[in-house]
């Protein structure tokens, strides 16, 4: 379900995803599993809808046809990825929607590990926020709820009180497990999210009204890319 333009959303605290969602590494992440994938003989057209939003060893343990270090391939892709940031850029509106946002009301909860997040994060010029949670903070990754839980607590807040900004399957069902409010980011592709999920097109859509009785206040405006 499109959220409307002249809407508006609140919560107390926003958790964005990474991938996809504030920053675009689509590029470098599917040139290095590409690859990867014709080395080993594994399916890329399998692989390709699968990969995104997910920890890299969770990827590798899924992917990985029998026989192969797991260890070892996981070590070796997460070298290639923190080093060929190339074409990772942002996501339209991202650092115009965080410039405006009150430092102490959002963070990232991401599948990357710390190391990696940053280096895409500077490679999007986007700072990290204090907050943040990365892959190696929790036990259990995406789709399992545990990053958004511990980016509610953080704050100091129940998960249903946050708003969770997502673009990948595993990544919506992660924040729809946690209890939060879940807005898809869905880009050029809105007919793969599931019915139900709302959505904007990219973060264009949506600007900082205010705080009003401790609530952040987006308002949904009609976007560029929409014209």
């Amino acid at each position: 379900m499109r959220l409307t333009p002249g809407s508006v959303i609140a919560c107390k605290a926003l958790l964005f995803d990474m991938d996809g969602t504030l920053i675009d590494s689509r590029i470098a992440v599917e040139r290095i599993w590409k690859a990867w994938c014709d080395e080993h003989g594994v399916d890329w057209h399998y692989v390709l809808p699968r990969l995104h939003g997910v920890r890299l060893a969770d990827s590798v343990r899924s992917f990985a046809p029998a026989g192969v270090d797991i260890a070892v391939e996981t070590a070796r892709l997460y070298q290639l990825e923190l080093e060929q940031t190339d074409g990772i850029v942002p996501i339209p509106g991202a650092h115009e929607l965080l410039a405006s946002l009150p430092a102490d009301k959002w963070t990232i909860v991401t599948s990357a590990d710390r190391e990696l997040a940053h280096a895409r994060l500077q490679s999007a010029g986007i700072a990290p926020p204090p907050l943040m949670v990365c892959g190696d903070d929790v036990r259990e990754g995406k789709p399992d709820p545990e990053g958004y839980m511990e980016g509610a607590r953080r704050f100091g807040v129940a998960p249903a009180d946050t708003l969770v900004f997502e673009d990948a399957a595993a990544g919506i069902d992660a924040g729809l497990g946690a209890g939060a409010r879940v807005i898809a980011i869905a880009g050029d592709h809105p007919e793969e999210l599931r019915d139900g999920v709302e959505w904007v097109t990219d973060l264009r859509t949506l600007r900082f009204a205010g705080i009003r009785d401790g609530l952040v206040e987006l308002a949904v405006v009609e976007s560029s890319a929409d014209q």
